[in-house]
């Protein structure tokens, strides 16, 4: 038995988003990424991405009505698959590919003062709800976060997507400017390759990858062409890529 849920991951094409919200207009919608700790499948191998597993476990456990499937460039193929087993097994998903590559928003939230780990909430939550992009940037622009460039001398970055254990995220200065996927999902363009790819070259860059995903290609080339610190993580941080994080943005 399905409940009142609209399960989606990665960045659903917004016409399918409102459409959808007109359907089922008192359904909760729930990120089918993140990791809620529900119990585990045995559907996917052990070596796997984690926020995959995080679908698949996910969706067991919830049991959503409608699932919102990114299956394109503006996901993985890892979704792609996730979405015809998901399908196979008796999910009702709807597949969607977004790749407009017109910005769609200005990019700010990435840029302001406001807190890593809420940057990154915020932009992830934005994607099913735009009016929580569009109050934190009223708030940004009203003065309540600055950007970072105006404020602090010193400024790191941190490239990639939401990782799994968000936590690390508070390992970093309120200042932290973000590049990669999430930079495009406030621009309104998660398929935008050369955006994803975009870092300013003088600003100290984490480049993080969920283990046994295929951006841990970019993160690596990318790290190391600006001189960056490259991490991927499976499930949780060690205490050793915590270190390895708080002595590069010390050292740097």
């Amino acid at each position: 038995m399905t409940n009142k849920i609209i399960g989606f991951w990665g960045y659903p094409k917004p016409d399918l988003i409102e459409e959808t919200k007109q359907k089922y207009p008192d359904y909760e919608w729930i990120d089918l990424d993140i990791d809620f700790n529900y119990p585990k499948t045995n559907i996917l191998p052990d070596a796997y991405c984690k926020i995959i597993r995080n679908i698949i476990d996910n969706t067991f456990y919830l049991k959503p009505e409608l699932i919102l499937a990114p299956i394109g460039k503006d996901k993985c193929d890892s979704g792609w698959f996730a979405s015809k087993v998901l399908m196979d097994l008796g999910f009702n998903v709807i597949q969607s590919i977004y790749e407009d590559l017109t910005p769609k928003r200005e990019i700010v939230i990435c840029e302001s003062n406001m807190p890593l780990y809420d940057k990154l909430q915020t932009i992830t939550a934005g994607i099913a709800d735009s009016s929580i992009l569009e109050n934190a940037v009223q708030k940004i622009k009203s003065g309540d976060y600055n950007r970072t460039n105006s404020v602090l001398s010193f400024t790191p970055g941190f490239w990639g997507v939401p990782p799994n254990d968000l936590e690390i995220l508070k390992l970093f200065p309120d200042n932290t400017k973000v590049y990669g996927w999430t930079r495009c999902v406030e621009a309104g363009t998660p398929a935008d390759l050369d955006l994803e790819m975009y870092v300013d070259e003088n600003v100290p860059t984490v480049f993080y990858s969920q283990a046994f995903c295929s951006k841990a290609q970019l993160a690596k080339y990318l790290a190391d062409k600006y001189n960056g610190l490259y991490i991927d993580i499976d499930d949780y941080a060690s205490n050793s890529i915590k270190a390895k994080i708080e002595a590069f943005l010390r050292l740097r």
